[in-house]
């Protein structure tokens, strides 16, 4: 019935010829040539991803207790020695902000274009080379098509934004009533773009929503047997980014099945670091079919900037003319959409960088006896001062591992959240082990 109910709703916005439609400008040039900057495996400035650097003043400010007086230091040393610190705090998962094609489809983009033209994608942003990065993630996601945001939290809002107004548009623009709404169903550990995304709504009283408890399928068919509205929508994280654990998609497979609901997934920390393609948590558990409405972000896999919904083609319509947040935010500067196809495209020759990841994911495993199932691993230590405690001491020992507090997490849940890369070494892995296990107890529980 989404179908028919989404054709309603754009009959509506056509007879009141408020369709609409980003038609791309053509630029000049053409997208670099990406396989002579291809490798069969990891190269020296893949390091790049994985080694930062930090002045003096700072990595003593994070060191020190922050309720400590007298601690601070200045950053207004002129010169100071840096500190060398590898990275397992970022989401550049595969390694690709610093791929030399990522660098030069960005360096060529922005050297024959600049930014290129800055305004709203239905004004004068959207370009060749965004429909090209559309068309290839819609492939990517086999869906139909495709539609670029600013950013993934940006998409979150766009879509349940559109999502959202069917109601009143469906009601005739009169209130809608309890049953005309939407029901959303939600996890409780949804990303907070769609938990802002769902408020909104709410508040335009064109939703109703429900919110489950986390990856709990039998509470979730509860909700839903019991719940009249004829319009059921279920989203969710594919792979929930504080605690690193995958949403249950061969039950939510046969719960849409028994509910008829519109199932929609962000797929965040999915996209390029799951299944053969790099097409995410839907390829990994073979349900692409069954995910309706896809969304994602090009910051973590792909190393750039931006967010994406793939969907049908008329849902693109819909989320063009009604996603309050694509509609009124600049589009993404060329540079950004050139490096980012460039990421789309290398992420799918260079299939080792996927091994490689989730290798190091076995071999933290397997080092720490914890079991970690994705590359974002959740280690909960407890109260603030436990969590910085132990992050205070991982930097001081050479990573950068930063301590999750509230607002991220609930109270006594702070934790140290690490990020496993690609261009992280086994050496790397093994250090980030002993480390670890001299502050923190692997099996919960904080130790400093």
């Amino acid at each position: 019935m989404w179908d028919e109910w989404v054709e309603a709703v754009l009959a509506r916005l056509e007879s009141r010829r408020v369709i609409r439609v980003a038609q791309p400008i053509s630029l000049p040039g053409h997208v670099s040539d990406y396989d002579e900057n291809l490798a069969d495996g990891p190269r020296p400035d893949d390091r790049a991803a994985v080694e930062v650097e930090m002045d003096e003043p700072t990595f003593k400010n994070l060191i020190f207790d922050d309720n400590s007086p007298g601690v601070k230091v200045g950053n207004s040393e002129k010169s100071c020695p840096v500190r060398k610190l590898i990275l397992f705090s970022g989401n550049d998962y595969l390694g690709l902000s610093t791929h030399p094609a990522v660098r030069m489809a960005s360096m060529k983009a922005s050297m024959e274009l600049g930014m290129g033209p800055r305004g709203s994608a239905l004004i004068c942003g959207h370009t060749n080379y965004h429909k090209l990065l559309e068309d290839s993630l819609a492939n990517l996601k086999k869906k139909e098509s495709c539609i670029l945001c600013p950013t993934g939290f940006a998409a979150n809002m766009a879509f349940i934004s559109a999502l959202g107004s069917m109601s009143s548009i469906l009601a005739s623009d009169r209130k809608s009533s309890k049953n005309e709404r939407i029901a959303i169903f939600s996890d409780a550990l949804n990303h907070a773009s769609i938990i802002d995304g769902i408020h909104l709504a709410e508040r335009r009283h064109e939703v109703e929503v429900f919110v489950y408890k986390h990856c709990n399928m039998t509470h979730l068919d509860v909700l839903l047997s019991s719940c009249t509205a004829e319009k059921k929508v279920v989203i969710t994280d594919s792979l929930f980014s504080m605690d690193g654990d995958f949403a249950p998609m061969n039950q939510l497979v046969r719960l849409r099945k028994k509910h008829n609901f519109l199932l929609a997934i962000d797929d965040a920390h999915g996209t390029l670091v799951c299944g053969n393609n790099g097409g995410g948590v839907a390829e990994l558990y073979d349900c692409e079919d069954d995910v309706d409405i896809c969304i994602g972000t090009l910051s973590k896999a792909a190393g750039c900037q931006g967010g994406f919904i793939a969907c049908s083609a008329k849902w693109k319509l819909l989320i063009m003319s009604r996603g309050r947040s694509f509609i009124f935010s600049t589009a993404l500067p060329v540079p950004v959409v050139a490096a980012a196809h460039a990421a789309v495209m290398v992420s799918r020759k260079e299939k080792w960088r996927r091994k490689e990841l989730w290798r190091r994911v076995t071999e933290f495993s397997t080092l720490t006896k914890h079991q970690a199932s994705s590359p974002i691993v959740s280690l909960v230590v407890g109260s603030e001062e436990a969590a910085l405690s132990a992050s205070r001491y991982m930097i001081k020992h050479g990573f950068h591992v930063i301590a999750i507090r509230p607002p991220t997490v609930p109270a006594n849940s702070c934790r140290l959240r690490l990020t496993l890369c690609a261009a992280h070494t086994s050496d790397d892995i093994k250090q980030l082990a002993d480390a670890l296990s001299l502050c923190v107890s692997l099996q919960g529980g904080s130790r400093l």
